[in-house]
């Protein structure tokens, strides 16, 4: 009998009765895994219901009980790493390996949320003047929603929930609907961590499921990682409610990364770095390099170094130990990446490597496709414009350091560039001059640490805040400034005056 993945609310796996089903596939095998339930308006609405009756006293819970809870979740994490990232595995199709540094990147956002105490900490003035103190508080917003991608199963609920429960706030997460597994083994931990019932729910579902969230009332803010057009949607929507809490919106969108090689780069770590981070997770991450930026003289040999790597590529099933690239997610999505590697043929850049084809044994029903390689890239074409999101390197040549920052800053997209050299000079004013949110030097994949914030610029974020670390503390609160001061203090007769420091 194929497994149902359900909802979870209020504390408990929760039955669908919306009559709406969708299949998750193994990708290494191709075949139907599981199913999970749609949710309809009125299932999102019970998690919703829930949410809010357990806010108020999660809310007066003191931060430190709550850190205490996000530390025995912590423990359970470790506890069941393998357990999760095999899970991963199974229903995106990423190798073992790389699904272990996803929990263990998802873990480390845990372990920053249970510093809730200090994080929470503000400022305090004693006697501004007329003996009247001032201080700061950060409070808790109430029902917070996620909505997190495919790519990710894991590690994009990590950058949400437990900050959110950290900050006193109530979560619920939409995960995707192509793998939705590791949802309720999230749910599972957090009960065994000791949350209360309603802190954290569940809902399966698509854009029915979305549209709800944006829409209610009473959520006062939705977190999103995904695709551009639905992160602008989301933000649209969500921002255009009316009511007395319009709602809070943080909407990370899609990618066009560069990685800058000098001719003064270290050729072999160039090289390295761009397999490692173009075709690690079969290209599906929004911070994957999808262009390699030939600068100058280094082109040639670049493309030379880069073919009969790209060419080597071990793509087999997940779980086996040696594997460096699975499958990609769906028999869908790999039509889309072959769509625009023709398009891309047609548009005249030199296909040198085409993964189109391929076949593993063993599993010839799986969407597995090999790492594909095009040269005399030029911005013009769609290949170049356009998120593939999938395990295809584009290089583009420029004559200098002045042109390849010129081509960057001109993309649509800012999340993640970097910038291989070995002069320091050089990788300052790279720095200081490139319009993107992240940036490496030497460093192919610059996401940052959880005591750090992630996000990009231009049309790879919607909204006025990064995601975890301390952007995500003032995502997830509301600022209040209090001015406090006792009778004694108090001068006699009505003050017309502007109150100021004395």
């Amino acid at each position: 009998m194929t497994k149902l993945i359900q909802h979870y609310i209020n504390g408990r796996v929760t039955e669908s009765a919306s009559g709406r089903e969708q299949d998750v596939f193994n990708p290494a095998t191709g075949e139907v895994s599981a199913r999970v339930v749609l949710a309809s308006e009125a299932e999102v609405n019970a998690a919703v219901a829930a949410a809010k009756a357990a806010a108020p006293a999660w809310a007066d819970t003191a931060p430190l009980k709550r850190a205490r809870v996000l530390s025995k979740f912590k423990a359970l994490i470790e506890k069941h790493h393998d357990d999760l990232a095999a899970a991963i595995t199974r229903e995106h199709g990423k190798v073992f390996s790389d699904a272990k540094g996803e929990v263990v990147r998802g873990l480390e956002v845990v372990e920053f949320a249970t510093g809730a105490p200090q994080l929470l900490k503000t400022e305090f003035t004693d006697n501004i003047g007329g003996g009247i103190d001032n201080w700061q508080l950060r409070q808790p917003l109430g029902v917070t929603a996620g909505i997190t991608p495919f790519n990710f199963p894991f590690m994009v609920p990590m950058w949400m929930a437990p900050m959110a429960i950290a900050t006193g706030n109530t979560f619920i997460l939409k995960p995707s609907e192509r793998d939705p597994s590791p949802s309720l083994m999230i749910a599972d931990l957090f009960k065994q961590a000791g949350l209360p019932d309603g802190v954290f729910n569940v809902v399966q579902g698509d854009k029915v499921a979305v549209d709800t969230l944006l829409h209610h009332p009473d959520v006062q803010a939705v977190s999103f990682v995904g695709s551009t057009p639905i992160a602008e949607y989301i933000y649209t929507e969500g921002t255009k409610r009316k009511g007395a809490y319009p709602l809070r919106v943080q909407a990370l969108g899609g990618a066009k990364n560069h990685l800058v090689v000098m001719p003064d780069a270290n050729l072999d770590q160039a090289v390295d770095a761009l397999i490692g981070a173009a075709y690690g997770s079969a290209g599906e991450r929004c911070m994957a390099i999808s262009v390699a930026v030939a600068v100058g003289s280094v082109a040639d040999r670049l493309v030379e170094a880069l073919i009969p790597r790209v060419q080597a590529l071990k793509v087999k099933n997940g779980m086996e130990s040696d594997a460096e690239m699975g499958p990609v997610v769906t028999a869908q999505h790999k039509a889309k990446i072959e769509g625009y590697i023709e398009q891309g043929v047609q548009s005249g850049a030199k296909l040198l490597v085409d993964g189109r084809g391929l076949t593993v044994p063993g599993h010839e029903k799986g969407f597995f496709m090999g790492g594909s390689l095009f040269d005399h890239v030029t911005p013009e074409m769609t290949i170049y414009k356009e998120e593939i999101f999938g395990p295809v390197l584009c290089v583009v040549r420029v004559p200098d350091f002045a042109s390849a920052v010129k081509l960057i800053n001109a993309h649509e997209f800012g999340n993640g560039v970097a910038l291989f050299t070995s002069d320091g000079n050089t990788a300052r004013e790279f720095s200081r001059r490139i319009e993107v949110g992240m940036v490496g030097i030497n460093v192919p994949i610059p996401v940052p640490m959880a005591w750090h914030s992630f996000g990009g610029w231009k049309r790879s974020l919607f909204g006025d805040t990064h995601a975890y670390g301390e952007e995500g503390v003032r995502f997830y609160t509301r600022y209040k400034s209090v001015m406090q001061r006792w009778p004694d203090s108090i001068v006699k007769g009505a003050e017309f005056t502007m109150p100021v420091a004395k």
